[in-house]
């Protein structure tokens, strides 16, 4: 049997929602009550106030109440990474200290949006957050969302400080991605998730789920069948997920709106906009029919 190393904050990541109560304020309860639920469904760890959190509409204080309630709910020893991406590295680097304060054991840095640093800011941002706190970084690359990703050339550079250790891979670059693993320590989590089982099988060290919010057993599935050898296997319960994966990722709403959906965890925040009740009844149809399937 093989075993692939877990990452530092294990291989199986939730991306997980934020609750919102019927009037939009943050339901704490219901966050205690869904991040225990994922721990218990076989997540290794979770990451609060990222996009699937809806970190550009909760406010800093609300993060570190989310982060303090979480933390709270599932004790020490379950790795939790905030969010603390922005725009401003001086708006970053206080989240990022922030959420030390708070407990977290990492920290999920975006590259910096709109403004479009050229890479040598881009490095210089990194190492700013780096240099401000005391726990590991996970770095966000998703140029699709930012408009600039982590060239590779820069994530080499980034890999020799020693709180840069992970990378949250949306880049769609396998061949770069499999590089900068073969040439650093940094560990690679994949961030879309029909590129979790190709990443993980060239060398990642897991990832960071959507999906993971509604069917963290499924997901983790897929790891535990490569792991125990069985590629064929891991092969066809990837297969399985495929269709939950499209219909909530790339079926033309966020990820955010689509996990609530299925949820049924409160509202989303504007601009976001609820999932209709046609769009709702497709999702729930693709996910019992990957509940039956899988067993």
């Amino acid at each position: 049997m093989t075993t692939t190393p877990a990452g530092p904050f294990g291989r199986a990541l939730c991306a997980m929602i934020t609750p919102f109560t019927a009037t939009g304020d943050l339901d704490l309860a219901a966050a205690r009550e869904h991040a225990l639920g994922l721990i218990a469904e076989g997540c290794d760890g979770l990451v609060l106030s990222g996009t699937t959190g809806e970190s550009p509409t909760t406010t800093d204080e609300e993060k570190t109440a989310l982060l303090r309630a979480v933390r709270e709910a599932v004790g020490d020893g379950i790795p939790l990474l905030a969010g603390v991406g922005s725009s401003d590295t001086r708006h970053t680097v206080r989240l990022a200290q922030e959420a030390e304060a708070a407990g977290a054991d990492g920290l999920l840095v975006v590259t910096p949006y709109y403004s479009r640093p050229p890479q040598a800011a881009v490095e210089a941002h990194f190492v700013r957050v780096a240099e401000a706190t005391g726990i590991p970084l996970m770095l966000y690359d998703i140029p699709g969302r930012t408009g600039t990703r982590i060239e590779p050339q820069t994530l080499l550079r980034l890999a020799e400080h020693p709180r840069i250790v992970a990378v949250k891979d949306c880049a769609y670059d396998l061949l770069g991605a499999t590089k900068v693993m073969a040439r650093t320590r940094l560990a690679y989590y994949s961030g879309c998730e029909e590129m979790n089982l190709p990443l993980y099988a060239v060398g990642g060290a897991g990832y960071v789920s959507t999906v993971a919010n509604v069917a963290p057993r499924r997901m983790r599935a897929v790891l535990d069948a490569f792991d125990a050898g069985d590629t064929a296997e891991a092969a066809r319960l990837n297969g399985l997920t495929i269709g939950l994966v499209e219909a909530m990722m790339s079926a033309g709403l966020p990820g955010a709106v689509t996990a609530k959906a299925l949820l049924d965890a409160g509202p989303v925040r504007e601009p976001l906009q609820p999932a209709g009740r046609g769009a709702t009844d497709g999702l729930r149809r693709v996910y019992e029919e990957l509940l039956a399937a899988a067993g």
